[in-house]
């Protein structure tokens, strides 16, 4: 997952930070419209949608935002929508995981292939890659709120699996189904989470040269730019080196 952080830090000192969060706002209040759709819209009896509205408040979008998120659940719009996962192989061999939310299944898997074929990618059945992944819960802390032995400590009380920490803060991982219990477990002793999200944690990675690092950055980039994608996850590491060339 290293590869995939760094990814991120690369994303924000693009200088897109307005149109991202635009589209960030989007894509997290379809998934709140889906969850309370999906189950009760009170997010106390709703674990899927109290985690999203969790990561939503995580993200700085607006109350009313959130509640209008909400109450679309019981409108057309929210009916016409559907999960849909995508599996493939982006540059170099790399597993790539897309999540989408679409209301034409269509219209997202001609997008998804016209991506993946522009990269020298394929896509791929369903399965074909994600055994090559973990889904776990994630829960993302700064170095601020203390220490890894502190940090590790709150996760084993807890309840989660296991802490990694490194210079961008700590990544505390749980067993999906527990996210929202353990989530809430660590709320006292560290405070507000900065993310708390269902992922895909690869089991294994793929180290990439310049060349397909640079390729594979434009095919995460163009998927997440789609706006009935998701998610984006790829089993990748890119080296210290190449990560400067970048």
């Amino acid at each position: 997952m290293a590869g995939h952080s760094k990814w991120a830090n690369i994303q924000h000192r693009k200088g897109k930070q307005d149109a991202a969060r635009s589209k960030l706002f989007s894509k997290l209040s379809r998934e709140i419209t889906v969850a309370a759709r999906m189950g009760d819209p009170d997010p106390d009896k709703n674990p899927r949608l109290r985690l999203a509205v969790k990561e939503a408040k995580a993200q700085s979008m607006p109350k009313d935002v959130i509640e209008r998120a909400i109450a679309k659940a019981s409108g057309a719009d929210a009916d016409s929508l559907e999960e849909i996962r995508y599996e493939g192989y982006g540059p170099n061999g790399v597993a790539v995981i897309v999540e989408a939310m679409t209301d034409n299944r269509n219209r997202t898997a001609s997008n998804v292939r016209s991506l993946f074929t522009k990269s020298g990618g394929n896509l791929a059945e369903t399965g074909a890659v994600s055994f090559m992944f973990e889904r776990k819960g994630e829960i993302t802390y700064p170095l601020s709120v203390g220490d890894a032995d502190t940090v590790m400590e709150a996760a084993i009380e807890a309840g989660a699996e296991d802490v990694e920490t490194s210079e961008d803060g700590h990544i505390i991982w749980c067993a999906f189904e527990e996210l929202a219990d353990v989530s809430a477990a660590l709320e006292a002793p560290l405070g507000e989470a900065e993310s708390t999200k269902i992922v895909w944690k690869p089991s294994t990675t793929t180290e990439l040269d310049l060349d397909s690092a640079q390729k594979l950055m434009r095919l995460i980039d163009n998927l997440e730019d789609d706006d009935d994608v998701q998610t984006v996850t790829a089993n990748f590491e890119i080296s210290d080196e190449v990560m400067a060339q970048l």
